[in-house]
């Protein structure tokens, strides 16, 4: 009889336990809790979404999102990209720099953190430490034909014409319908009186793209020899791109003196007073 009250006392023990975390599990609520690798896929996810505004022009709400990501997954350096690319379109070049110091800690070998650090040193006036930028970025992807492109440009500024018109010679041997190094190249033989040849290349990136740069180019080369197609060459590059009509635009684009002043010639003729009145106004118009 007391075996039976025993195995009686115990069922009944047994039977109250699991009775107890039946209730206790039907109080207490179920959390996920995500793994690292879903948080790293979500911080990423949430990055590419940041660049994807930049792209429509949201630079702050990009900036808001590659904050979020990075508050996720600090360790990852393309995280450190993308939010150095939204803080150059905030014109926060300084936080810019020092989220590309990051990137460069945690990876020191991707290439595109020396050319975004060149871009930015371009935008704030210290091409010196752009160029070394660059020449590190290069070492990393020797091919990298817009970054050839941008060291070329750096030596246009410094007025090394000849070692300019070889980097821009480089660039066109990498990707041959780069009709923006051609266009340089015959910016750079302009300043060396080669005026033959800078027809040449200007109409060789016109063949390639019609663009108001090069045309414009072409109709200063031409001022002298032929007036006529020079204006109609002129008008075709201020209806396509008013800003060209700015010598201080035309500079930014490293232009040099001496195709400037051919080009205040040019626009000076009385054939083209209304195609320059009508540009001007435009950018007054778009400011």
């Amino acid at each position: 009889m007391k075996e039976f009250l025993k195995k009686i006392i115990w069922i009944l023990l047994i039977s109250f336990y699991f009775f107890q975390i039946e209730k206790v599990q039907a109080l207490v609520p179920y959390y996920y809790f995500p793994t690292i690798k879903n948080l790293q896929k979500q911080s990423l996810y949430i990055g590419k979404n940041a660049y994807q505004l930049l792209y429509f022009g949201q630079y702050k709400d990009s900036l808001n999102l590659a904050k979020l990501a990075l508050k996720i997954n600090p360790k990852d350096e393309k995280l450190w990209l993308i939010l150095a690319e939204t803080q150059i379109n905030n014109n926060q070049y300084e936080n810019a720099l020092n989220s590309l110091l990051k990137a460069e800690q945690i990876n020191s070998n991707i290439s595109e953190i020396y050319f975004a650090k060149s871009n930015i040193y371009l935008k704030i006036s210290q091409q010196t430490k752009a160029k070394s930028a660059l020449e590190k970025g290069l070492k990393l992807e020797p091919e990298n034909h817009k970054a050839i492109f941008q060291l070329g440009n750096i030596l246009l500024m410094e007025k090394n014409y000849l070692g300019a018109i070889k980097l821009f010679d480089k660039s066109i041997k990498i990707k041959p319908d780069f009709w923006q190094a051609i266009n340089n190249q015959g910016l750079a033989y302009f300043e060396k009186n080669d005026i033959n040849l800078s027809i040449k290349l200007f109409e060789s990136a016109i063949s390639i793209q019609e663009n108001a740069e090069p045309l414009l180019g072409l109709a200063s080369c031409l001022r002298i020899n032929d007036t006529k197609l020079a204006i109609e060459l002129a008008k075709k590059a201020l209806a396509k791109d008013p800003k060209y009509v700015n010598y201080d635009y035309r500079k930014e684009q490293l232009w040099g003196e001496k195709l400037q002043a051919s080009t205040e010639i040019l626009l000076q003729n009385k054939e083209l007073e209304k195609d320059v009145i009508l540009a001007k106004s435009k950018i007054i118009q778009s400011s």
